[in-house]
């Protein structure tokens, strides 16, 4: 396995809550469950710490940061401020390279079934794809990165919480709502489509907290 691969699997491992908030993330244990060296499992680990999917503790080794409702709501604002800028800026320079991957993430999205008794691994992959391609024609790649950095944040929150029935709908139609926007660059109408697309699923990813945290 490739440094690449690593850090894409143990990123997707945290997000997904394979390694829940607040445990420990020992070495060896890791090791062995990657088949990982020792120098390559650092460099990833640091790598993780740098976007604060994980935590460095002192003299103590990794663990999963915890969830806390002050922490998500301060990821979900940043998500709002940076994520609908993005797409302002994708929309004003997007050419027709940039919509046909639009188009071809969105239908992929389409495509993968979100059921109980399918992969919802490979929905979730088809559903970051398409959110990033979205803001692709961004010019600052620096937004782009912090975007997704914040994505994956987000995404810890909404895969811990239960689902939301009454929600998936909205949320599902906002997606083809979204790629139609974009094709017409209707700017404005698009960021107020994200914008309310991203409190709806802070509204899901809410469900995973208890009501003190």
């Amino acid at each position: 396995m490739s440094s690449e691969q690593l850090l894409e699997q143990l990123r997707r491992d945290v997000v997904t809550g394979i390694f829940v908030a607040g445990e420990k993330l020992p070495i060896d244990v890791l090791r062995q469950r990657y088949g990982a060296g020792l120098s390559p499992l650092r460099e990833v680990l640091n790598r993780l710490a740098a976007t604060g999917l994980i935590e460095q503790l002192p003299q103590r080794g990794f663990r999963v940061p915890a969830l806390t409702r002050a922490d998500l709501e301060d990821v979900a604002s940043l998500r709002i401020e940076l994520e609908t800028r993005a797409l302002r800026d994708a929309l004003i320079h997007g050419d027709d390279h940039w919509l046909d991957e639009v188009m071809a993430c969105l239908y992929r999205l389409k495509r993968t079934p979100l059921r109980p008794d399918a992969d919802v691994e490979q929905w979730e992959m088809c559903h970051r794809a398409f959110h990033l391609a979205l803001i692709g024609a961004c010019p600052s790649p620096w937004r782009r990165r912090f975007v997704g950095v914040l994505y994956d944040q987000f995404d810890r929150y909404r895969r811990a919480a239960p689902e939301r029935p009454d929600l998936r709908d909205t949320l599902d139609a906002h997606h083809e709502q979204l790629a139609t926007l974009a094709e017409r660059r209707q700017v404005e109408e698009a960021v107020a489509l994200l914008e309310r697309h991203i409190q709806l699923s802070f509204e899901v990813a809410l469900d995973c907290l208890p009501h003190s945290a």
